[in-house]
């Protein structure tokens, strides 16, 4: 499943309990509602694993420079499926469809600055690093993709 120590680490580091997973489980209809996007499960066809989810967000983040009100990208995929192909056929598919449903003027994405795939699938699928930002009291870094 998700919850190995190297799929967590750029979200936090550990896994989650199982009232934290309950909790996320429960706000993704919720973002659904409310915002007319959120995110999906991706499972492997061959063998039905849940291999990662991705999609969209307004977590109402408190950061600098301030996010709000833009559609916030977000992928997490299982380590043992890195280099698939996985993660790019999903954001790709993501994009075209909330391109195609909403036409949001410019998505943005988080990244630890760490995380170099994640920064190259971002790069990838037209995401351009947009100066210094912290959250948390924490520098991360803010892509922005413009429609």
């Amino acid at each position: 499943m998700l919850s190995d120590a190297q799929t967590v680490r750029y979200l936090g580091g550990k896994a989650l309990s199982r009232e934290e997973t309950w909790r996320k489980l429960l706000i993704g209809p919720a973002l659904w509602a409310w915002l007319g996007y959120g995110y999906w499960s991706v499972e492997r066809k061959s063998d039905g694993r849940l291999i990662g989810e991705l999609g969209f967000a307004d977590f109402k983040r408190e950061m600098t420079p301030s996010i709000a009100g833009l559609p916030e990208m977000g992928w997490v995929f299982a380590s043992d499926v890195g280099g698939q192909g996985y993660a790019s056929e999903g954001v790709a598919a993501a994009l075209a469809w909330i391109d195609e449903a909403l036409a949001p003027p410019q998505i943005v994405a988080i990244i630890d600055p760490d995380n170099r795939t994640s920064i190259r699938l971002a790069e990838a699928q037209g995401f351009m690093k947009d100066g210094p930002a912290s959250y948390r009291g924490e520098p991360i870094l803010l892509f922005r993709r413009k429609s």
